[in-house]
This record gives structure tokens, C-alpha cells and sequence, in this order.
């Protein structure tokens, strides 16, 4: 009986123990199926990870390699989408730097020491799938090229970029979001050649460049345009009809004064938020009824009225009974010669407003 006894239980240890690893393959194979990947792809793709990164087994098309030291970039595994390769060493993407990985959708490499001379041509044109590029902080001096058309996202903030090769962007017809903040473009650099092909462009920003004019050639669909930062003293009359969509407009920490804004420049429809602080502007310009947020802070502003500032006549801006009345709801104006109170013909006017800073 003693004998008996101890065969019944070895083999439900044993029936256990087979129940329990057929539960952990199902368990794999749904984790495999709710990331879309077949179960050979993905122990390709884990067998394959490079000892220097990370391929988390709930994730696996990600390869995480980030803060690593790396010199080079390694041997990707062929099914990864996500590739993390940020705050490294990296100087230069070979031309057989990503050869495996054909398939990535996502690439970061901010934060490296990557130079334009570095990056092999084809290397990053070879990734047909590719939508986010990310190589913010390096040492580029030129925006790469060619690149894959699949581009939707482009981030190249604070490199060393003084040139846009003509013709860089035709093709790109899915690029919404150009990020060019903080590099070394002069008014040469930005022009209708060099920006052609940006057709569904959203977001552009050009801030803590060296600009002194206001760019030419940004496409029609511009919705963002970011300028804080650069030199830039006047702004031509009629240049925001080429921008029909323009909504969101920073000209922040730039030089200009009343006398190079034209009267009529910024009534545009489309303007949601305008700001403009930190300038040398000695009156409110004109600003459109849409308007909803406005910062004018750090000037050298006197006065304001109503009678000056007010898109309509003070007597129809009541909101209650014309729909064209102002939509302000923030100004700032503080860090200006203006002392309180805001006088009650801009209150009357902007009668949405919900905080006024001065």
C-alpha cells in the first residue's frame, strides 16, 4: 500500500509539473499573440538580443540599450520595432550599423556623439518602416539625408546644424513634426528650396537658432511654428497669409519693436496662442477676436487700452449676443512700464478673460 501510495503521488508531481509548463507556453503564446508576433519570430527575437541591452520578454519587439557606454551600435535582433540607443558613445552609424534591423519603427539616439560625416549614406533610408527618428543632442552639422519616406517624426535639436541640403525633404510626405531647435541655421539655410516637400507639415521649430528674418517657404499646412530665440527684429506685412493654419506662434526672446510689426500682421483667424514676450515692443498690437491666449510680457510697453487693442468695438464684444466677440482668456502682461489698474475698456472688451498677469 506504502508503494502504491508513493507511485500516485510521483506521477501527479509529475502530471503537475507538465501541467504547469503547458500552462506557461500557453501563457507565452498569448503574450506572444497580444504583441501580433509569431511565436518563431519571438524567440528569434529574444535568443537574438545583444548582451550589452535589454529585450524585455512582455515587450519584444523593443531593445533597450540606452546608458550603456556603447561605442557602436550592436548587433540588432531582425524583428525589433523600438530601438532605445540614447545616452551613449555612439560617433557613427555604418552602413551596416542597422542592416538587421529593417523592420524598426521607432529609433532613439539622442544624446550621443554622432556627426553628420559619421552617418553612412543609405543607413537610415534602408529602414522602409521607419516613423519616429529621434538624434537630439549630437554633433551634426547638416540634416541627414536621404531619409525613409515612412518619416512622420524628426527630432535634431541641439546639434551643430547649419545646413538643410536642398531637396533633403522631397518625399516626405507623412513628416508632420521637424524639430531643428537649438542648432546654428542662419536665414540662408531656411528657404523655400530647402524646406520643399514638407507637405503635411503640423510642427515646426526653428527656436535658439540664428535667425534675423522671419523664415521662408514653410508649407501651408504649418499649424506650430516655434521662432523663440533668434534675432529676428521685423516681420514682413502679409507673411501669415502663406500660413492659413498657423494656430500656435512663439517669437519669444527675439528683438522685436513696434516699428517692425505691422498693424494688421497677426489677423490671422487662426491664431490661438501668440507669444511675444520678451521683445522690445512698445504697443499691444493688433490681435484677432480667436485669439485665446496672449503674452507680452518683458517689453517695453507704456500703456494699454481698449480702444487700441480691441479687435471690435467695445459696445459688441459682449459674447452673449455676437459670436464674433474676443475669445482672450490669458494675457500677460507684467515686466512692462504699465501700471495697475487694467483699464475698464479692456475688461469690457475681452470679457472672457479668466487671468491677467501685469
Amino acid at each position: 500500500m506504502q508503494t502504491t501510495h508513493s507511485i500516485w503521488r510521483s506521477r501527479l508531481s509529475s502530471e503537475m509539473a507538465l501541467l504547469l509548463k503547458l500552462l506557461c507556453v500557453l501563457c507565452l503564446v498569448g503574450l506572444v499573440r497580444s504583441q501580433d508576433m509569431p511565436y518563431e519570430e519571438y524567440m528569434a527575437q529574444i535568443q537574438a538580443c545583444p548582451k550589452e541591452c535589454r529585450c524585455p520578454p512582455n515587450f519584444p519587439r523593443a531593445v533597450y540599450c540606452d546608458n550603456k557606454g556603447l561605442t557602436r551600435v550592436p548587433n540588432i535582433p531582425p524583428f525589433t520595432w523600438y530601438l532605445y540607443l540614447q545616452n551613449n558613445l555612439i560617433e557613427a552609424l555604418s552602413a551596416d550599423a542597422l542592416q538587421n534591423a529593417t523592420q524598426l519603427r521607432w529609433l532613439n539616439l539622442n544624446r550621443n556623439k554622432i556627426t553628420s560625416e559619421g552617418v553612412a549614406e543609405g543607413v537610415l533610408s534602408a529602414m522602409t518602416h521607419l516613423v519616429h527618428l529621434y538624434m537630439d543632442d549630437n554633433l551634426l552639422s547638416s540634416v541627414p539625408s536621404p531619409l525613409p519616406a515612412t518619416l512622420e517624426h524628426l527630432r535634431l535639436s541641439r546639434n551643430r546644424i547649419s545646413k538643410i541640403p536642398a531637396g533633403v525633404f522631397i518625399g516626405l510626405d507623412k513628416l508632420n513634426l521637424l524639430d531643428l531647435q537649438g542648432n546654428k541655421l542662419m536665414d540662408d539655410a531656411v528657404t523655400e528650396v530647402s524646406l520643399k516637400g514638407l507637405n503635411s507639415l503640423v510642427q515646426i521649430n526653428l527656436a535658439k537658432n540664428q535667425l534675423n528674418s522671419m523664415p521662408l517657404g514653410l508649407p501651408p499646412t504649418t499649424t506650430q511654428l516655434f521662432l523663440d530665440g533668434n534675432n529676428i527684429d521685423k516681420i514682413p506685412a502679409g507673411y501669415f497669409k502663406g500660413l492659413p493654419r498657423v494656430a500656435f506662434l512663439r517669437l519669444n526672446h527675439n528683438k522685436l519693436g513696434s516699428g517692425g510689426v505691422p498693424k494688421n500682421v497677426f489677423n490671422v483667424s487662426s491664431i490661438l496662442d501668440l507669444q511675444l514676450s520678451h521683445n522690445q515692443l512698445t504697443e499691444v498690437p493688433l490681435i484677432p477676436s480667436g485669439l485665446e491666449h496672449l503674452h507680452l510680457d518683458h517689453n517695453k510697453i507704456k500703456s494699454v487700452s481698449g480702444s487700441n487693442v480691441c479687435p471690435v468695438s467695445v459696445d459688441d464684444a459682449d459674447e452673449s449676443v455676437n459670436e464674433s466677440a474676443p475669445r482672450l482668456r490669458y494675457l500677460r502682461l507684467d515686466g512692462n512700464e504699465i501700471k495697475p489698474p487694467i483699464p475698464r475698456d479692456v475688461i469690457l472688451c475681452f470679457r472672457l478673460l479668466r487671468s491677467i498677469v501685469i
